[in-house]
């Protein structure tokens, strides 16, 4: 006897047009949920994110079917995984039987469900409903047993998983009661083919036969009606990101991370800058919304939750959704609140862990754009001094900007003005050309070049802030003030390469001010300085240290700059060991998102944090490559008490000690 069975067995098949109509009727009612949001995702501004197009499905088809993104933190996201192939494999099984059922059957006598191919579709589709209904369950355990902080659990989340429990189940039992017809103790050989529907049609064997059909053809109706109203209840229910979360993936932003629109501030037609109501936001920023599956990863990453900030990433995106559908002309500035939105770092660690392709930085940036140009708010009265000296000295001490290269006095170091004929120029920053701390980084980093033979030059007295703190404090007007009068200066001395030893001086140089019209080679010194050692350009003597390493948001996530530091701390004789949040899960110093100029009033100090981190790997060196990082650790040392336990130290003063005579 060939393997394969009966499709529409004791249902018939007069169930097929009653069956397709419900079905039509089911996918009608998801579509229709779905025009509907699609209305509400139209209020927002227009963004064209189909350019690319086959990156854009290459990361669709990679995040949606191998779950890629979901399985970046292990536990849930392998529950998950198995889940949702377990899910899927079953959902593909049910189109080949209506494939062979209803049209290739139907239409040409060709049967494929038969012999070897049905034996192992019907053991794959058994494993893949026991793998679906475990994980499902260790999902439900996690939701409402083992619930992790911070994890809500609303209406939407027991009716999922009742829901899906059901279809599950009352599958296997229309399977059991099928082979307890058909395959138990008739079909022996079959029945080995589908071990799990076996145990399934174990309380169905001695039932008699009007019994045993009346029962199959309940749980065939029943299943069939549970699948049809999942089907329809996905876009009303948190279930819709089984499309947007996938959707999401095509409408990933693929330009440079961290990317911020460039606003035109001389558009004199322009009535609002930065985003104050929903109609601000763009379309994606709504989608988002309803892409978030509220899985809080963003939220357990992000350094300002950690401390006791009011800021969660997930709660602000999801405000964004409460506000587009349910009150789309309230304020978003006043639902999300001003402790929220001044709270972020803009370290992107939300963004770098969502398994949905979610932007958060940008919301709250645009919406901090409305707060400082519209409405002239500040985060204390500190920020606004800060801003003023900006306004007058372009540095945020207010300090005269005529000893901006008062540092470079004695070093062998050109003043662009006197001398341009240099190799790089090394663009400074604020901090590196006013404090003292961070003043003897820049010396030393001339002193590298010195020793390899690269001429180095400085913009001195015509140096301004690269405008990233203004920026990031929602100031577009004082930022591009300030970035228009350096591009000018450096396009007049025909600069060909850019050193940076401040990562947001690199950020802004390197992708914001291309926007406004520079091109020009921009490299960070870690780089810089890795390089110059790998073309013996720079040759160390090694002497032993013990040390742990701080990832700068603005290299590591924001550049993808992760080896080249640690390569460089190595040949200088450095024995690595890592903090339990490094690399592209570094924790913040504090300092992003303009908060270097701010006091730390809410919640405790994410520098502290960051320092007892350091601390609890053993290494007595904590080593950074950002200058509001080291200002961050210096007092975070201080402040939670860890002199004489810990030290912090710049990668080129590292290097700098070990250069050969």
């Amino acid at each position: 006897m060939e393997a394969t069975r009966e499709i529409y067995w004791n249902v018939g098949h007069g169930v097929v047009w009653p069956m397709y109509l419900l079905a039509f009727t089911a996918m009608f009612a998801c579509g229709y949920g779905f025009y509907r949001r699609l209305a509400v995702y139209r209020l927002g501004r227009p963004l064209f994110r189909l350019d690319r197009l086959p990156e854009r499905i290459a990361l669709l088809v990679r995040n949606m079917l191998a779950q890629t993104q979901v399985l970046r933190v292990l536990e849930p996201g392998t529950l998950h995984a198995l889940f949702f192939w377990g899910f899927g494999l079953l959902f593909i099984g049910t189109l080949l039987i209506m494939a062979q059922a209803d049209f290739t059957d139907l239409l040409f006598h060709v049967r494929f469900l038969k012999g070897t191919f049905y034996k192992i579709f019907s053991l794959v589709l058994d494993v893949a409903g026991l793998v679906a209904i475990v994980m499902l369950g260790g999902l439900l355990v996690r939701r409402f047993f083992a619930r992790p902080e911070g994890l809500e659990t609303i209406r939407d989340d027991y009716v999922s998983h009742a829901l899906l429990f059901a279809i599950l189940l009352t599958g296997f039992f229309a399977e059991g009661a099928r082979m307890a017809a058909t395959e138990i103790g008739i079909n022996p050989e079959l029945a080995r083919f589908s071990p799990i529907g076996g145990l399934f049609a174990q309380p169905f064997v001695g039932m008699g036969p009007a019994e045993l059909s009346l029962t199959h053809k309940l749980l065939w109706w029943l299943h069939l009606l549970l699948a049809l109203g999942f089907i329809a209840i996905i876009p009303f229910t948190k279930l819709r990101h089984i499309f947007t979360t996938s959707t999401n993936y095509l409408f990933t932003d693929l330009g440079p991370k961290g990317g911020i629109a460039t606003i035109n501030m001389e558009d004199e037609s322009a009535v609002q800058f930065g985003v104050a109501k929903v109609s601000d936001l763009t379309w994606k920023d709504i989608f988002d919304a309803d892409a978030c599956t509220a899985c809080k990863r963003c939220q357990d990453r992000c350094p300002a939750w950690a401390t006791d900030k009011p800021l969660s990433p997930m709660k602000v995106v999801q405000q964004i959704g409460e506000v587009a559908f349910g009150a789309p002309e309230a304020s978003l500035c006043e639902t999300v609140t001003e402790d929220v939105l001044w709270a972020c770092t803009t370290c992107r660690a939300c963004q770098e862990i969502c398994p949905a392709s979610i932007e958060h930085v940008n919301k709250i940036l645009d919406m901090r754009r409305n707060l400082t140009l519209m409405e002239g708010a500040f985060p204390g009265d500190e920020v606004r001094t800060a801003i003023n000296n900006y306004e007058v000295n372009a540095n945020p001490f207010g300090l005269a900007y005529a000893g901006r290269g008062e540092w470079a006095a004695g070093l062998d170091v050109a003043i662009m003005e006197q001398n341009s004929d240099v190799d790089i120029l090394y663009f400074v920053g604020c901090y590196a050309s006013f404090d003292n701390r961070n003043r003897q980084v820049a010396k030393n980093f001339v002193a590298i070049c010195n020793a390899a033979g690269v001429k180095v030059g400085i913009l001195g007295k015509e140096e301004k802030c690269c405008g990233e703190p203004s920026r990031k404090l929602g100031n577009e007007y004082l930022y591009q003030m300030h970035a228009q009068e350096n591009i000018e200066t450096i396009k007049g001395y025909g600069v060909k390469r850019i050193v940076t030893t401040c990562p947001h001086c690199f950020n802004t140089l390197a992708r914001d001010y291309r926007d406004l019209g520079l091109e020009v080679e921009v490299e960070h010194y870690t780089t810089f300085v890795n390089t110059l050692l790998q073309r013996h350009r720079l040759k160390l003597e090694p002497a032993p240290f013990e040390f742990t390493y701080h990832d700068s948001c603005y290299i590591g996530r924001y550049m993808d700059i992760i080896d080249a530091p640690r390569d460089v701390l190595r040949q200088a004789g450095g024995r690595i060991t890592e903090m339990d949040k490094s690399c592209y899960e570094s924790f913040c110093c504090g300092a992003g998102g303009g908060r270097i100029l701010a006091e730390e009033k809410l919640g405790s100090r994410i520098n502290v944090a960051r320092v007892q981190m350091a601390k609890e790997t053993g290494a007595p060196l904590l080593v950074s490559n950002c200058p509001f990082c080291l200002t961050m650790f210096e007092d975070g040392i201080k402040t939670g008490g860890c002199e004489g336990e810990l030290a912090v130290r710049d990668l080129a003063e590292i290097v700098v000690e070990r250069i050969k005579a």
